[in-house]
């Protein structure tokens, strides 16, 4: 049976020695390395995963030296075919969006049951993302948090010029309902561009749909 190589990062060395007695009960599983900091992690990784590839590594987000998300991002980038699981005390919407922007292959709480651990680890490892549940909430709250933002920024006339945009109207016949110059709606579509971070029309449209602007 093909054994499945992982790392696990964590400076609680108690949380450590707990999933490792987990983990020892699973034949399918072969512990390489434990790090109590993402960089010692990072530099296995750079000198040896050529040579003894690495399936999954298990991280907590507040390690000394690199953290969990900085850890995760150097994965990505150097060792994409290395999965990366989360497992932190730490939740909040602005971690959970940065490491799910990051590709993270999965996300569960450090209070979370053992079998939902291993059932975590399994769906990974069988090429699938996991998250938990709690995670998942924080997630789209966050996200609904973000566009209530986004929103809030928007000036009355930005979200019209949006809205007609989105509506597929030309610049100026935007113009010309809005009784503003063409050179005037011009600069209100570079500066939505530019605020909703999109490359283009299409994108600014996506976002009208998104926002709910369609609808009103």
């Amino acid at each position: 049976m093909k054994k499945h190589k992982l790392i696990i990062a964590d400076d609680h060395k108690m949380f450590l020695d707990g999933l490792l007695s987990i983990l020892a009960a699973k034949k399918e599983y072969e512990i390489v390395l434990t790090a109590n900091s993402g960089k010692n992690v990072a530099k296995y990784l750079d000198i040896n995963n050529s040579k003894e590839p690495i399936d999954l590594v298990v991280t907590d987000v507040n390690m000394p030296e690199l953290n969990g998300i900085e850890l995760n991002r150097h994965i990505k980038e150097k060792h994409q075919k290395v999965k990366t699981l989360v497992v932190s005390m730490l939740h909040d919407a602005m971690t959970v969006q940065t490491l799910t922007k990051d590709n993270v292959d999965g996300y569960v709480p450090k209070n979370a049951e053992k079998d939902e651990l291993l059932t975590a680890i399994e769906t990974i490892l069988r090429g699938e993302k996991y998250f938990s549940q709690s995670i998942k909430d924080v997630y789209l709250k966050g996200m609904f948090s973000n566009e209530q933002t986004l929103m809030q920024s928007l000036s009355k006339r930005e979200k019209e010029v949006l809205k007609l945009i989105a509506q597929e109207f030309t610049t100026q016949e935007i113009a010309d309902k809005l009784f503003l110059s063409k050179h005037t709606i011009e600069s209100y579509r570079k500066n939505l561009i530019s605020k909703l971070e999109v490359r283009n029309l299409a994108g600014l449209t996506k976002y009208a749909i998104k926002l709910g602007l369609l609808e009103e």
